[in-house]
């Protein structure tokens, strides 16, 4: 069985704030996450490298609301979006390399 963790877990995991991460599924960077019987948030390891992968966008300095957009194209399009997702990801490469000249 696979080992659910809560959302301070996971904050200490990411070093994202608890409040980031609601924020994160409030605006649909994140996809619903599940919950116990109690109503608490139990967070997957699926759950756990899908926030890292944000957070290393984050660090790239690509804007809310591109990761979500690319979000969204994995959520609605997980097999034929990749040329979209890649496109998404190739455009902030050469935003980044163009500010960095």
């Amino acid at each position: 069985m696979e080992q659910e963790l809560t959302i301070q877990q996971v904050a200490a995991a990411t070093g994202l704030s608890v409040y980031t991460l609601r924020y994160y599924e409030r605006c649909n960077l994140i996809a619903p996450i599940g919950r116990s019987t109690s109503g608490h948030r139990r967070y997957s390891a699926n759950d756990l490298r899908w926030i890292e992968f944000l957070n290393k966008l984050r660090l790239a300095g690509m804007p809310i609301r591109q990761m979500q957009e690319y979000a969204e194209l994995v959520r609605s399009q997980p097999d034929s979006g990749f040329h979209s997702r890649r496109q998404i990801l190739e455009s902030h490469r050469e935003a980044v390399l163009t500010q960095i000249q």
